[in-house]
């Protein structure tokens, strides 16, 4: 027979069962919605790290005093004026164009603190940052990666398009193993003490024309698209989109969305 040792919670004595318990009711899945509408890029970035360290230091907190304060979770839907951002590992020499032309083209470069290389936001671009305490969901980074890549493949199956994924290279793709393959979600992130930000950014009636002054993603030979090019469109509509992903989010992750207004 296998005897288990009582856990203890501040001060008290608890069994392994009352512990799952304890535990798992402290974890929560309400996640903040914000949708923020054009917002320049560095004051987003901003605001990310505030949520993101503001969670991380109830965490810290919790741990230093044995206590067990619930930490929050926010999802920030944004569009970003012309602006390109390099990743920790990305090469600088996957931007093709110099200061001067991206002036004369209104866009910005700003390199950052997530993963992967180089990425392209614009106008008609959905991005969605999750800056989630994974406690509260599971913890495997990895995982957290393949849902977001479902939550858009499965959005993406509701305008009949059949998203995948491509072996290698995170993000979304069309027509993958093909010469046509094209991508048509970008994502990249940060975890820090199981905390996420940065996330996705999902071409819906994006200009395509300034994919042209980078590599995607340091990715040589693949092309980009927008799902209203891929639907013979002049545009989709950006909120129905975005129900359609936050519905998928919430079954995913089995979270509670609770909208707040915006910044």
């Amino acid at each position: 027979m296998r005897i288990f040792t009582p856990f203890r919670v501040g001060a008290m004595k608890i069994s392994f069962k009352e512990a799952i318990g304890f535990f798992t009711n402290r974890m929560n899945k309400n996640v903040a919605l914000q949708d923020l509408g054009l917002k320049d890029y560095k004051e987003t970035w901003d605001y990310q790290e505030l949520l993101f360290q503001q969670t991380v230091d109830i965490k810290i907190k919790n741990r230093r005093e044995d206590t067990q304060v619930p930490t929050p979770n926010h999802f920030l839907f944004v569009e970003h004026p012309h602006v390109y951002t390099l990743g920790k590992s990305g090469d600088i020499e996957n931007l093709l164009v110099d200061e001067t032309i991206l002036a004369e083209k209104g866009a910005k470069f700003y390199k950052i603190n997530r993963g992967g290389d180089i990425t392209y936001h614009g106008p008609g671009q959905i991005v969605g940052y999750p800056i989630l305490d994974l406690d509260n969901f599971f913890t495997d980074i990895h995982k957290y990666l393949r849902l977001l890549e479902e939550m858009v493949i499965l959005t993406l199956e509701e305008y009949g398009l059949k998203a995948e994924r491509s072996q290698g290279e995170t993000g979304v793709w069309l027509d993958v193993g093909t010469p046509f393959a094209r991508k048509i979600c970008a994502m990249g992130v940060r975890a820090s003490r199981w905390v996420t930000m940065h996330g996705f950014a999902l071409n819906v009636n994006s200009d395509l024309g300034y994919f042209d002054m980078m590599i995607p993603c340091g990715i040589k030979g693949k092309a980009v698209t927008s799902l209203n090019v891929e639907l013979g469109k002049k545009e989709i509509s950006m909120d129905e989109v975005k129900e359609k992903l936050l519905t998928q989010f919430t079954k995913l992750f089995e979270a509670e969305l609770v909208k707040e207004n915006r910044v």
